[in-house]
């Protein structure tokens, strides 16, 4: 195998000319691989790049026609493998299952290796997640690494996992000598230390946040009903702005890619997603653009409380509800949605609960008042408040209709 060059790429330079250089993109501590975790369409990727980002984490082949894009708007692409996960019924000791994965990896490495948007390679994404032991999925990603390593000597590679507790990664510790960088998924509180708990067990690698999330639907407050409560998107922009300058802080983090840019229904349509279904820019992109040196000229609206009358309703009776929005032509859009009740672990696809049409007495930008259905169960009332660009902050307000005669 030919000796692996200096890992060193300077991120000023233009895409081409990093290209031409064949050197091998190690995220520098002081240039930091900027940018965010990606499902979208090309519309999404321009905003992104747009917004100062200079690179694009994907998931896996299907997000192939990236490279050429972001190569187009001068991004650089962590480009996913996917990797078949156990919980899903991917056998690890299934020598033709292995086989063919491994040849369709081999065949996708050696069609895309020298694109010249191509940062790094991903192998898999908590390959490990549901496995009391995740070391056989880890050495099966190494294998794999190298794999990859044999075919494209330049790229480095990179496996991603939770953060299951320092326990759990310890074993990485000496595991997985084929992959260059190890990306954990960050949410919450988990960012605090994370470097400094991480060299306590041993882990010297560099470390890529694969994904950085605010407070996610399964570390949430919950009413008694069991539904979780979601942060409004000023408070997951001001989670972004306080983690982001955190982590870039500690030397071993090389990269820090926020969660999702795209939108997403996962227990709600807007809890990780940075853009809302429509492509619509939030207050979390305009976050990071400042983050990503690139401040938005015109802010996007901001939402500086909400309220609903009560918890709990009889059917029937009226709901009153409001918002305190900042902003300019401020226009409030409110929706009703059953709970979603067909969850799926591990970021799963979900698909959206349908919007509960009801009798809506009045409604302007600040207030709601409707007649709650007359089905008991559980749901959720959407808050996006928009401003003359387009711009929205989003909330939202779970409760519950009770059954006749419950109180």
């Amino acid at each position: 195998m030919p000796s692996r060059p200096n890992l060193l790429r300077l991120l000023t330079l233009p895409l081409l000319t990093m290209a031409s250089l064949a050197v091998a993109a190690e995220p520098s501590p002081a240039i930091p691989w900027q940018g965010a975790t990606f499902s979208g369409d090309r519309a999404a990727l321009e905003k992104l790049a747009a917004s100062g980002a200079k690179a694009v984490r994907v998931y896996g082949e299907k997000d192939a026609w990236v490279l050429d894009e972001a190569r187009r708007l001068g991004l650089g692409v962590v480009m996913g493998l996917h990797v078949g996960l156990p919980r899903h019924g991917f056998r690890l000791d299934d020598p033709k299952a292995v086989a063919a994965q491994e040849a369709r990896i081999r065949e996708f490495v050696r069609r895309h290796h020298k694109h010249p948007a191509l940062l790094a390679w991903g192998i898999g994404n908590e390959v490990e997640h549901e496995m009391p032991d995740p070391l056989p999925a880890w050495r099966e990603v190494d294998r794999l690494g190298g794999v990859v390593k044999a075919l494209d000597p330049i790229h480095p590679t990179l496996m991603t996992v939770a953060d299951g507790g320092l326990e759990r990664l310890k074993p990485l510790a000496t595991c997985c000598a084929n992959i260059d960088f190890l990306g954990i998924n960050l949410y919450a509180g988990a960012v605090a230390g994370i470097g400094e708990r991480l060299r306590a067990v041993g882990i010297a690698k560099p470390v890529l946040v694969t994904e950085l999330g605010p407070l996610g639907q399964w570390q949430a407050g919950r009413k008694p009903w069991g539904a979780p409560v979601e942060l409004t998107s000023r408070e997951k922009a001001a989670y972004f702005r306080r983690t982001l300058a955190e982590l870039r802080k500690d030397p071993q983090i090389r990269a820090i890619f926020p969660f999702l840019w795209g939108a997403k229904q996962e227990q709600t349509a807007t809890w990780h997603g940075l853009l809302l279904a429509d492509g619509s820019l939030t207050e979390m992109t305009d976050a990071l653009a400042a983050a990503w040196g690139r401040p938005p000229a015109r802010p996007a609206p901001t939402i500086l409380g909400i309220g609903i009358a009560a918890d709990e309703f009889a059917p029937g009776e009226i709901v009153s509800a409001g918002v305190d929005a900042r902003g300019e032509a401020l226009v409030t859009d409110w929706l009703l949605r059953r709970e979603a009740s067909q969850l799926r672990g591990g970021g799963d696809a979900e698909p959206v609960p349908a919007a509960v049409g009801v009798d809506i007495l009045a409604a302007d930008a600040a207030s709601v008042r409707f007649r709650a259905p007359e089905t008991p169960g559980a749901y959720r009332l959407f808050i996006t408040v928009r401003d003359a660009s387009g711009k929205a902050a989003t909330a939202n307000l779970p409760f519950l209709v009770r059954r006749d005669g419950q109180q």
